[in-house]
């Protein structure tokens, strides 16, 4: 396989500053959203947490990339932006780091995930916050969803299944 079509070669800071390589996540279906504390979407932070709770244990994670791009819904940094998920929403799966998630200065996986020409299959940009995008077991954009699908919609649950079931 070649190793530029999948998330695996980036690295990427937790909020506390921790590198992580998404490499780690090898084996599992991902699902990775942009995220913001001060957006019409950010109730989506439970809905995120209950997909991941339902589907853990069969090899699913979320991703949170908190960003400012649209509205700068996202004021807050670093600790706060995690006590703020945890406190407010539950929120247990990973969060990174704020990025720009669009643009010249996009963070060079979320420029991945939103070009073809990189990934080798979608194009999608995020339009807003709470975009997210698909990944299967071996780490290949596969699927996204705009901000108004809802994380436990059963549009999302059947195609996290899907990929579950095939992996």
């Amino acid at each position: 396989m070649n190793s530029t079509k999948n998330i695996y070669p980036f690295k990427v800071k937790l909020l506390n500053g921790k590198e992580k390589t998404l490499s780690d996540y090898k084996g599992k279906v991902l699902l990775v959203v942009n995220t913001a504390s001060g957006c019409g979407f950010t109730p989506q932070l439970k809905e995120l947490q209950e997909l991941r709770e339902e589907y853990a244990e069969k090899g699913f994670e979320v991703l949170g990339f908190p960003s400012n791009d649209f509205g700068r819904q996202e004021p807050l940094e670093g600790a706060a932006i995690n006590e703020f998920c945890e406190v407010n929403f539950g929120v247990q799966f990973p969060m990174f780091e704020k990025i720009m998630v669009r643009g010249e200065h996009a963070h060079p996986l979320f420029k991945f995930l939103s070009q073809k020409k990189l990934n080798g299959n979608l194009n999608s940009t995020p339009k807003w916050n709470f975009h997210k995008y698909l990944i299967n077991a071996d780490g290949e954009v596969v699927d996204y969803f705009y901000s108004f699908t809802k994380p436990n919609s059963s549009k999302v649950k059947k195609k996290v299944q899907r990929l579950l079931d095939s992996k």
